[in-house]
């Protein structure tokens, strides 16, 4: 089996993963600042009740990150810790880290009331540095943007992020504009065309999912 051919039946086995584990609902979601009115919902979460999925998830991450090291093109510039954000994406930066044997970091917002205040970020680290910023899903890129902002504010550098799910609504495009590069185990576009060409959602559900993305992912001025 061919290197491309193996990472392409990973990522598929990730699609089916998370739709067997009731990861992908579909009706009227509106969640976050992006995502409105959505017949689609993806909840990468449910993997934390599957050590041995989400240890075979963290796998297919940390061999997508290594992979853009040790590229002639390097896609993925070497860091020296991984920072995860709050709170969908600390689950899978905790494991990759342990994966891959860096230093953890996170960004904890400051309380509601102390408006003034700068975010903290948890952990020892040296300005200087290049970290590695880690999420389960990428809409919009809001919630990446303000942790790569506030890491970059404390002196660390950041050139990278990688997510489970992008739902190609504009943070790819976002993320560009700050010179950082994301990097999406699957798309949610992949992830329904590969469950609906094996029968595991009906056609109503996928056209109608399709036709929001078709929609929602049309570049767009502004963003959450």
């Amino acid at each position: 089996m061919t290197e491309a051919n193996s990472d392409a039946i990973g990522r598929l086995w990730l699609a089916e993963t998370l739709w067997k584990l009731g990861g992908l609902q579909f009706g009227d979601f509106s969640l976050g600042r992006t995502v409105k009115n959505s017949p689609v919902y993806l909840n990468a979460k449910m993997l934390i009740s599957r050590p041995d999925a989400l240890k075979r998830t963290v796998a297919l991450m940390s061999d997508e990150v290594e992979l853009g090291m040790v590229r002639r093109n390097r896609t993925v510039e070497p860091f020296d810790g991984i920072a995860g954000v709050p709170i969908g994406g600390l689950y899978l930066a905790t494991a990759l880290a342990l994966r891959m044997d860096r230093p953890l970091l996170y960004v904890r917002p400051p309380r509601e009331a102390d408006e003034v205040a700068a975010p903290h970020i948890e952990g020892i680290y040296r300005p200087g540095e290049r970290v590695l910023v880690v999420d389960d899903l990428a809409t919009g890129g809001g919630s990446l943007v303000e942790t790569i902002a506030a890491l970059r504010n404390a002196g660390l550098m950041v050139s990278d992020a990688v997510v489970l799910v992008d739902r190609e609504q504009g943070a790819t495009r976002r993320l560009e504009g700050m010179g950082v590069r994301l990097h999406a185990i699957l798309t949610l576009e992949v992830t329904l065309k590969y469950l609906e060409s094996s029968g595991l959602i009906n056609g109503d559900d996928f056209e109608r999912a399709m036709s929001y993305i078709n929609r929602e992912g049309e570049p767009r001025s502004e963003f959450d």
